[in-house]
């Protein structure tokens, strides 16, 4: 069975439902996660996409991304995906929304009301090979680098959150998952 997005309005209102595939070819607006984990000495997880993936094929990008399921808390489906995907567990925060359009390979569009989580872990990720191909810690300035000097190498959502906050913003968001997780779980 196809997996079912949740399709929203530029506001993130349910307007209904439509099978992934399809949301992605007709570039429909949809409810979309992405999740940064860094460790504690501020370097942040990125993954690289398996090759298997419908499209971005390969391509490196944050810690893991996902959408949740009709019925399905995003908070939720952060955690669900970033278990499934990177075989992680860690609290988590949300630090912002993006709202994007973008054509991807395969002639697919991308078109997310994505909702920006943290999270802060010391631990490697056991990464599922159908999911991500590779991974690295890295700190802020070496992805800087990298994606100045290849960013086809690096997917757009990826490159547009770095673009919009800024290292400086996104450095910050660690420093709210330390927060977080030095008031505990129920803060």
């Amino acid at each position: 069975m196809e997996e079912l997005l949740i399709l929203v309005d530029q506001h993130d209102r349910k307007k209904g439902c439509a099978p992934k595939l399809q949301a992605h070819q007709q570039g429909l607006l949809h409810r979309a996660f992405s999740i940064f984990i860094f460790d504690h000495a501020g370097r942040l997880l990125l993954q690289q996409r398996a090759f298997g993936k419908y499209h971005s094929q390969g391509l490196w990008t944050n810690t893991c991304c996902g959408h949740p399921r009709p019925g399905e808390r995003t908070m939720a489906a952060a955690k669900r995906r970033l278990q499934e995907e990177m075989g992680m567990t860690c609290s988590l925060r949300k630090v912002s929304t993006l709202l994007y359009r973008e054509q991807v390979s395969n002639q697919l569009i991308e078109h997310e009301f994505d909702h920006v989580f943290v999270g802060i872990s010391d631990r490697d990720p056991i990464a599922n090979p159908e999911e991500a191909h590779a991974w690295q810690w890295l700190t802020l300035s070496q992805i800087c680098e990298r994606i100045a000097a290849a960013p086809e190498s690096f997917t757009f959502w990826f490159r547009r959150i770095l673009q919009t906050t800024g290292p400086v913003g996104i450095s910050a968001w660690k420093e709210l998952a330390e927060t977080r997780r030095q008031a505990g779980p129920f803060s």
